[in-house]
């Protein structure tokens, strides 16, 4: 029997309502906070309309994603040459262990097949991707926080920088750094607990009866 779309997509599906269930309510009380704020500072609130527009949300929404596609980047590059032993997350110390059975030609992908450029695009596409999306998030955030750090320049009669100004502006790395060292910290104890560590029937876990030496899940 054919399992039912859910079955099939189950896990990203429930992944997505769970970041648009978060993402709502980081706009919802985003939107208080803010609005709470211009209360203390004698100014009048702002419209919802107008706050999911502002560089206020979307550099804390760009701040973060930015910080997640880098992670995700790095690692899925790292992981190709370095390696830990002991650790799930880790290909085998011994490439000779990877082995597997290949593909037969007519089930792989067709840009697999085609070969040149194309090939080593769809080969490297993984990481591309989330570099690309980092990247745009990157500048997502340095736009948004420019736009913020203007309406708060103005709002105590300050100067305004110039986009390069705030660009090299310590407070725009600071909110970088600061989700940058977070999410590395969270790939670091992945990689190391999953060493000692089990979840049965895991896919990021080991075995729960492998020994913490094997490498690999």
């Amino acid at each position: 029997m054919k399992a039912s779309f859910f079955r099939r997509n189950g896990l990203s599906i429930v992944v997505a309502a769970m970041m648009l269930a978060a993402w709502t309510a980081q706009a919802i009380t985003g939107h208080a906070a803010h609005n709470q704020e211009l209360a203390e500072h004698g100014r009048d609130a702002m419209g919802w309309t107008a706050y999911i527009g502002s560089g206020d949300f979307w550099s804390a929404t760009f701040e973060n994603w930015e910080s997640e596609f880098l992670q995700m980047g790095l690692y899925v590059l790292l992981t190709v040459w370095l390696r830990q032993k002991g650790s799930a997350e880790s290909r085998p110390l011994d490439e000779a262990e990877e082995g597997g059975e290949p593909t037969p030609e007519h089930l792989q992908p067709k840009a697999w097949r085609r070969g040149g450029v194309v090939r080593w695009l769809y080969g490297n596409s993984l990481s591309i991707a989330f570099l690309l999306l980092f990247a745009g998030c990157f500048i997502g955030h340095l736009l948004s926080s420019w736009r913020k750090s203007i309406g708060e320049a103005l709002e105590h009669h300050q100067p305004v920088e110039t986009l390069a100004q705030y660009a090299v502006d310590p407070s725009f790395w600071f909110e970088s750094f600061q989700n940058w060292q977070s999410e590395f910290l969270a790939v670091l104890s992945l990689i190391v607990l999953s060493i000692f560590l089990r979840q049965q029937d895991s896919p990021q876990s080991k075995p729960v009866d492998a020994p913490n030496s094997q490498t690999g899940s």
